[in-house]
């Protein structure tokens, strides 16, 4: 477990390799990353602005209650939806740029798997094929990911387990399911269903989340996220590649 982790956090690292060897591939994999930056940070904005009111409406069952633990709730609640959503919009963000992206991404993963060899027969899949196929995965990850997120919301008021056990639960949930969303292309592009991408990453999670968990770690530093989806992609594609050839060199 602890080495394919290991393998993971490698995969990521030679994405940045495969990536930062091409000036081009840097440039055409940060394009759609730059349009939803600016899409999220307009999002984030209106979050900000908006905190003190989303607060006050979750927490209007201590309306009753004394001041002082009426703000305590509500400072613990805003601190809560902030995490929350940090978590959210790291996946919505990258399925974003890759909906976005697609046909960037796509020459990334083509050029990625050629450099491995290749792979017969791979179709193509185009801007509006991979924007309907990111747009199901995304609506599914993000459902999945709501619904680990309100028991976690639950559980961070509890002492101690609050402030340690459950955020790292968050990063690995949430990294895991970054991992699934990275790794769309190369299987679709071999004609893969997300049932089947789900199963085979499934096969091979310590590796997955070697990979991922850093991957979603530096995408919650601002504005790391514009080099860091590119070489992701990479590593998802030769992650991609090595589970479905079998292919133990790749890593």
């Amino acid at each position: 477990m602890i080495k394919d982790f290991g393998a993971g956090v490698g995969l990521l690292l030679r994405g940045f390799r495969l990536v930062f060897s091409s000036p081009k591939r840097v440039l055409v994999g940060a394009l759609p990353a730059v349009i939803t930056v600016v899409l999220m940070i307009t999002g984030w904005v209106l979050l900000f602005s908006n905190i003190d009111t989303i607060a006050g409406w979750l927490t209007g069952f201590a309306d009753s209650w004394s001041d002082t633990w009426r703000n305590v709730v509500e400072v613990a609640v805003g601190i809560s939806v902030i995490a929350a959503t940090l978590g959210l919009s790291v996946l919505l963000f990258t399925a974003i740029t890759l909906m976005i992206g697609g046909p960037f991404y796509e020459y990334i993963a083509e050029e990625v798997e050629d450099e491995l060899g290749g792979v017969p027969g791979t179709e193509q899949v185009g801007f509006w094929r991979g924007f309907v196929v990111g747009l199901r995965s995304t609506i599914l990850l993000v459902g999945v990911s709501v619904l680990f997120a309100i028991p976690l919301f639950l559980c961070g008021f509890i002492p101690v387990v609050g402030q340690t056990v459950v955020p790292v639960l968050g990063v690995c949930i949430n990294g895991y399911l970054l991992g699934i969303e990275l790794t769309g292309i190369p299987f679709t592009r071999r004609g893969r269903s997300f049932k089947e991408r789900r199963q085979i990453l499934a096969t091979r999670r310590a590796m997955v989340l070697g990979f991922a968990v850093p991957t979603y770690l530096l995408c919650l530093i601002p504005l790391a996220a514009l080099v860091v989806i590119p070489a992701a992609m990479a590593g998802g594609t030769v992650l991609a590649h090595r589970l479905l050839t079998g292919d133990r060199a790749t890593a």
